[in-house]
């Protein structure tokens, strides 16, 4: 069963970091059940900065 917090974890990331949807679903099959490990695999991959892998888990400190 996915988190919870996924869905409002892949609109954060589509809206406020401009992330394009390739992107996410790209690791969002990989991570599903685990968004805080759906953050990392995105800047593992590149796909997100240092700055925004930040953004991202405070967001996620926060929800």
């Amino acid at each position: 069963m996915p988190s919870p917090l996924l869905t409002p974890l892949i609109r954060f990331l589509q809206e406020e970091l401009r992330l394009p949807p390739e992107s996410i679903d790209l690791v969002q099959r990989q991570e599903e059940s685990m968004p805080n490990l759906l953050a990392v695999v995105l800047w593992q991959y590149g796909l997100v900065t240092l700055e925004q892998l930040d953004q991202i888990l405070n967001w996620l400190e926060a929800v």
